[in-house]
């Protein structure tokens, strides 16, 4: 019963997720603007695709050794995510991206949670989970003004402590920024 419950709200929180960013993005970037996507083909960016948005994605690289692969001009905005976590330098790659606009989300670090880390796939694991001072002052420092913020839940409907703090505690920050 547990895993039936676990994957239908694995899905219903992914929608919630795509939903939050897209009502964000709209509001100040709506189609059909076009957008460097860091990492690879996703469903996120097959969702923002449907919504009217020209999505290119990179191609895989490791954006820690080659950041300049997103220095790619042409795009009204890059977006990053759930990308920057991931990696060990992630002021690297901020510094690089040469559009406007930047819209970015990450998951914020938790009290009650460990840093997550897939036991079976060795490169999806986070390296960073942030404070949102900290990712603002990431962004500052890498030459970028922060201009809207959001924040939402991820409230789950599995029993237990967690899943209840969960529902009252924002997991994920949304930021737009612009080049200062």
């Amino acid at each position: 019963m547990i895993k039936w419950l676990k994957k239908i709200e694995r899905e219903k929180l992914v929608q919630r997720r795509f939903d939050k960013t897209f009502d964000f993005m709209s509001e100040t970037m709506p189609p059909p603007a076009k957008i460097l996507d860091l990492g690879t083909p996703n469903s996120q960016g097959e969702f923002l695709k449907s919504k009217g948005y020209s999505i290119e994605n990179t191609s895989g690289e490791d954006f820690d050794l080659k950041p300049q692969i997103v220095g790619t001009a042409g795009y009204d905005a890059v977006t990053a995510f759930e990308v920057l976590e991931h990696l060990v330098n992630p002021m690297g790659v901020l510094r690089e991206i040469t559009a406007p606009k930047l819209f970015a989300s990450i998951p914020l670090s938790l009290w009650f949670s460990k840093a997550y880390r897939s036991k079976t796939d060795p490169w999806d694991r986070h390296f960073h989970e942030f404070e949102d001072w900290q990712f603002d002052w990431l962004l500052e420092k890498s030459g970028w003004r922060v201009i809207r913020r959001k924040k939402w839940t991820n409230p789950s409907i599995v029993p237990g402590i967690r899943p209840i703090l969960r529902s009252f505690t924002p997991r994920y920050y949304a930021i737009e920024a612009e080049r200062t």
